[in-house]
């Protein structure tokens, strides 16, 4: 596959894909289960490379499930296998950049979102979820007026439900002229360097101590 052919129009893509991905998740699930009443970091490469999460947040029990390349149809696939089960007290969603990035609309990444977080609740109805804004980034800067819509229609989505709660780590990532802040990027302009993690660490704190 492309990386293009990496953004699953069907279920059967998603699986044939991300299978090993989702399966390594399971035998290391079966090897130390996670603690249950725990955080869940989900999402795509943006959570996955979030090495430090744990030293970031050392009060808090949390676990990484994020895998590079995901968009949200992906982990709606997914997420009866690696969201669900673990029945987190907090989960912390990140999501919609790769999906923008290749065509689908703001308005097909706003109703994934909707229904990740109707899936969840309707589960587990007492679990807080955390959505993190579309962050900027050089590469997809062209993509940024559509990562604005979105991220509005993600803080009306927590302005309507006391048990999820929206998180801007867009505008702290921009300088003063206005674009995305090099140093918070490594090469590839797309994915975060150390000091941005840095940043997001610092924002989504008091957060993951709410409730």
């Amino acid at each position: 596959l492309t990386l293009a052919g990496v953004i699953m129009t069907t279920n059967a893509q998603a699986e044939n894909y991300f299978e090993n991905d989702i399966r390594a998740f399971e035998a290391a699930d079966r090897a130390n289960p996670p603690p249950t009443n725990a955080v869940l970091f989900i999402g795509s490469s943006t959570i996955r490379l979030w090495d430090t999460a744990q030293a970031d947040f050392p009060d808090i029990v949390l676990f990484n499930r994020g895998f590079g390349g995901a968009t949200c149809p992906d982990v709606l696939h997914f997420m009866d296998r690696i969201v669900i089960p673990y029945r987190p007290r907090t989960i912390v969603f990140y999501d919609g950049d790769n999906d923008l990035a290749h065509g689908r609309s703001t308005a097909q990444v706003v109703r994934d979102i909707r229904e990740f977080v109707a899936r969840v609740h309707d589960k587990l109805p007492a679990t807080k979820i955390i959505l993190l804004f579309i962050k900027p980034s050089p590469q997809r800067w062209s993509l940024a007026d559509k990562a604005r819509a979105v991220n509005a229609e993600i803080r009306a989505i927590a302005d309507a439900d006391p048990r999820v709660e929206c998180v801007d780590v867009f505008t702290p990532m921009l300088g003063k002229d206005g674009l995305p802040r090099p140093e918070l990027y490594v090469e590839d302009g797309l994915h975060m360097s150390p000091a941005a993690y840095r940043i997001w660490r610092d924002i989504l704190k008091p957060y993951l101590e709410w409730g």
